[in-house]
């Protein structure tokens, strides 16, 4: 069984988070800078097996896409032609930023290490892969 790899796509940074093989856990992979971030996966898919990249889909509270989407669906389309052969699902985003910062207060980080926006995204990118995962776990129910 390959991985499942999520993805929190920003203009700036993506922060990456990945299965384990049996995909029952979610770990942070690292954060990239946006420009770079399809050759990364495209270099990381020839090292390990993957079965699907989960992709944050930003959202607003009332549920309409936020402004972040049109640059989103550029990279997926862009993920799609570069490594066509991994299906690409959406996944929405909505809070992870703040259970991130929480995660970090709650894990004693000081303050200038909560500061670091390459950790919280990285961070963002596990909350969505395990909430994805616990999502498909109860689809299967």
């Amino acid at each position: 069984m390959g991985r499942i790899v999520a993805i929190d796509y920003g203009q700036k940074r993506t922060g990456l988070a990945v299965t384990d093989t049996l995909q029952l856990i979610a770990n942070g992979l690292t954060t990239e800078p946006s420009g770079s971030v399809v050759d990364f996966l495209a270099d990381y898919v020839v090292r390990e097996a993957v079965d699907l990249f989960v992709v944050g889909y930003p959202k607003q509270l009332n549920n309409a896409p936020s402004g972040n989407l049109k640059h989103v669906e550029a990279f997926v389309k862009h993920l799609r032609k570069v490594v066509p052969g991994i299906p690409v699902e959406y996944y929405d985003e909505r809070f992870t930023s703040v259970l991130a910062h929480q995660a970090m207060i709650d894990g004693g980080l000081k303050k200038k290490k909560r500061q670091d926006k390459a950790l919280a995204d990285e961070i963002s990118a596990v909350f969505i892969l395990q909430t994805y995962l616990e999502s498909t776990k109860y689809k299967s129910l």
